[in-house]
């Protein structure tokens, strides 16, 4: 019942999306290289969306995940099941956004991350930034090349618009993922993150 509720509020949103930007389902499916018959489904509150599947509705209609997850109605008082939510799933991630911040010119998605062992997750980027917090096991993110190792508490902040991979060092990961736009969704911003003047060094990269 609660994957059903997900599914309509995805259904309705990507639906107002694609109607509000013009476009047929034909073009979304070429701008964002899923079938059409594939969005039908979607739209119509069928199928199992994948994180790269919502990934690529978010670039080809410039709006932020959570345009496409998030119930219309922002009430005073938030209370997020979990039970509730829709999972987005790859071969080695599952995503749930708890909650969509609009602050001033930036928006903040908040999402429970769980990285399962034996899989990497890889990116192509995407526009804004990644904010990652590990709250439990020990975990391999960043760019494909010098990728950072984060243990239990450990926090890192990097461009989305790079390549970047996530991976288990042993056994399953959680933590918590922060991804921030720019409100009006424009193209990615790959400037560096800010940082403390008195920068801590507890996060190196692995290499």
């Amino acid at each position: 019942m609660a994957r059903e509720r997900a599914g309509e509020v995805l259904a309705a949103n990507l639906r107002l999306l694609r109607e509000e930007s013009g476009l047929s389902l034909s073009e979304l499916a070429r701008r964002s290289d899923i079938a059409k018959g594939t969005l039908s489904q979607l739209e119509s509150g069928a199928g199992n969306p994948t994180i790269e599947t919502v990934f690529s509705l978010s670039s080809a209609l410039q709006v932020p995940v959570s345009s496409l997850l998030s119930q219309r109605t922002d009430p005073d008082v938030v209370l997020v099941r979990s039970a509730d939510l829709e999972v987005l799933s790859s071969n080695a991630v599952d995503l749930r956004m708890l909650r969509r911040l609009d602050i001033t010119a930036e928006v903040v998605e908040v999402y429970d991350q769980r990285v399962r062992p034996g899989e990497t997750q890889q990116s192509a980027g995407h526009h804004g930034r990644e904010h990652v917090i590990v709250t439990g096991g020990n975990l391999l993110v960043g760019p494909p090349d010098n990728p950072f190792e984060l243990g239990q508490g450990d926090y890192v902040c990097f461009p989305a618009a790079r390549p970047h991979i996530y991976r288990s060092l042993g056994g399953p990961v959680t933590s918590v993922l922060l991804l921030e736009y720019p409100a009006d969704a424009g193209p990615p911003t790959v400037a560096g993150c800010a940082v403390p003047r008195s920068e801590p060094t507890v996060v190196k990269p692995v290499g």
